[in-house]
């Protein structure tokens, strides 16, 4: 086992915004473990920083969708000397589509993904910071947690939870020493977006998109300053809207907006 050294460790790496989160925590200098399924991914992206950085890099492969994976990535950090001084649960998928027509085992792994992982995560890693005095949680919710989702039901449920976990152990912690952040990136060009092709997304303008870039740049800026971040200047005016208008309305305009190709 190697000497103990702090690390941000980032779930959900091997793409999108957990990637950018990596390259733009690297470029700082900061040691970062890296934590997704695909270890040839990560093997890649952990070359570059070293090369480019000379950071300190750690690749982890985990799939947080299979029960007890949250155990043995703990395990794995301690067997490496790993200190998880920023914990960024990053991981998760969406599915699009009417519930019933949907395969119930992926709506299940997704709430395994999207919320159980990131609470048993943060159970684990949690107390030595506060131990500590010392530390960060980012947990990536969504635009959609702010309202209820219809066409991506499961999706918008699980990052409502991430939304109201991460507020309530931002008052809990307050005072501790350790930085608790929930982000809610809208519409960003990941390969999520990609994967979820049910959804006309040439049908949405360009000013509501954001690059992972600059979702991984605002949410590093906000470790500290506040609890919650909206990215962008028109999801968080849509995000004061949904806390102002009618549930009824909110959820038809979302539906609309949402709503399957071809439907």
């Amino acid at each position: 086992m190697s000497s103990p050294r702090e690390f941000t460790l980032i779930t959900g790496a091997s793409s999108g915004i957990g990637e950018a989160l990596a390259r733009r925590l690297a470029a700082e200098r900061r040691p970062v473990a890296l934590v997704a399924r695909r270890t040839d991914r990560l093997e890649r992206l952990a070359g570059e920083l070293r090369a480019a950085h000379g950071s300190e890099v750690q690749v982890l492969t985990a799939d947080l969708a299979q029960p007890g994976a949250g155990a043995a990535l703990q395990a794995e950090t301690e067997r490496r000397g790993i200190i998880v001084d920023w914990l960024v649960n990053n991981a998760g998928f969406g599915t699009h589509g009417r519930f019933h027509e949907l395969p119930v085992t992926r709506e299940v792994e997704e709430v395994q993904v999207n919320v159980a992982a990131l609470v048993d995560l943060t159970g684990r890693f949690l107390p030595a910071m506060v131990e500590r005095r010392r530390g960060a949680i980012m947990n990536m919710a969504s635009l959609g947690g702010f309202a209820p989702g219809p066409f991506m039901a499961t999706y918008c449920a699980t990052k409502a939870f991430v939304l109201s976990f991460t507020e309530s152990l931002a008052a809990e912690l307050r005072g501790t020493g350790v930085h608790v952040l929930c982000v809610c990136p809208g519409f960003t060009r990941t390969e999520f977006q990609e994967k979820v092709d049910t959804f006309d997304t040439a049908s949405l303008p360009s000013f509501v998109w954001m690059t992972a870039d600059q979702v991984a740049e605002q949410a590093i800026a906000a470790v500290g300053v506040r609890s919650v971040l909206v990215n962008g200047l028109m999801n968080t005016v849509a995000a004061s809207l949904s806390k102002h208008l009618p549930a009824g309305i909110t959820t038809r305009l979302v539906a609309g907006m949402m709503k399957p190709k071809g439907a």
